[in-house]
């Protein structure tokens, strides 16, 4: 085991799970702007950084395959998606629900590995596939209608993992040209925000503000970045366990920080979600570990 590796990417799983209290702290910005910001200052920065270590050798590589060009054009819309859904529901009081959505994508993931892979799935990854189903099945009735920003985020964030491994390509390069396809049009959409149609960065809004915007930046791609080195450096069945760190951290944020409703109705769906994931998860690292020994 790397240990460095593992810190790198436990800690970057813990940022991604207090990272709402950052964005909390831009609350009086429009959800829309917040990530027109942050898409703009993360360009910049990943950018920035993969000219100084290749100069524009990483997107010629890129270039280079025609079939990476539209994947990753794609690839940028869906996560854009998942952003701003994130960003819009942390600061209308969704924390909760936010959590969930990344409890289910593991299982996302495998239902898309089904669908469009056709992959197969053993008896006990059905059973956990189950115990989510059922899970968002009772939270449905329970709240009256589908917990549709959970099931936005991890639909959203799964499409992207599966376009991100259909085209197999370097992790930071590809954030990178993804990146400059969102580059433009958000920054076109913060220039036309701040020419008086509700913007406040050059003027109505704080030092403050304008500091956490540009930051905002820094939090969206130095944790990216410390995954793919982390990611490379430890065997997945690690990574699936440490993912679970940050739903976990933006659930207790969401009941004992934002205080959002967490009544025994909502706890009971949660429940046979987190039954499917430690079946899921234990059924995983069972086999890895039996792996080991036929492989020695």
């Amino acid at each position: 085991m790397d240990r460095r590796g593992l810190a790198v990417t436990a800690a970057t799983f813990v940022i991604w799970g207090v990272v709402p209290l950052y964005w909390h702290l831009l609350k009086a910005v429009p959800a829309l702007q917040i990530m027109a910001h942050r898409v703009v200052w993360s360009a910049l920065l990943v950018v920035g950084w993969l000219l100084l270590r290749d100069g524009w050798g990483w997107l010629r590589r890129l270039a280079a395959q025609p079939r990476v060009l539209p994947a990753l054009a794609v690839s940028s819309v869906l996560i854009a998606v998942n952003w701003g859904l994130y960003i819009w529901a942390v600061n209308a009081g969704h924390v909760v629900e936010t959590s969930l959505g990344y409890f289910i994508n593991p299982l996302v993931n495998v239902v898309l590995g089904v669908l469009v892979l056709h992959e197969r799935l053993r008896r006990l990854q059905w059973i956990a596939i189950g115990c989510a189903a059922a899970g968002v099945a009772w939270l449905t009735v329970s709240a009256g209608s589908p917990p549709w920003i959970a099931l936005g985020l991890a639909a959203s964030f799964g499409l992207y993992g599966l376009v991100r491994k259909l085209v197999s390509v370097d992790p930071v390069a590809g954030l990178g040209l993804e990146s400059l396809y969102l580059f433009l049009p958000s920054l076109a959409y913060v220039l036309w925000a701040e020419s008086g149609h509700g913007g406040g960065f050059t003027g109505d809004w704080s030092l403050r503000t304008d500091l956490l915007l540009v930051f905002g930046g820094v939090v969206t791609a130095v944790p990216l970045i410390g995954f793919a080195y982390g990611v490379r450096r430890i065997p997945l069945s690690v990574v699936g366990l440490l993912q679970y760190i940050a739903p976990t951290l933006q659930l207790l944020l969401g009941v004992w920080f934002f205080h959002e409703p967490f009544d025994a109705a909502r706890a009971l769906g949660f429940g046979a979600i987190w039954l499917g994931l430690a079946i899921y998860a234990g059924e995983g690292l069972w086999r890895s570990r039996r792996r080991v020994p036929a492989a020695e």
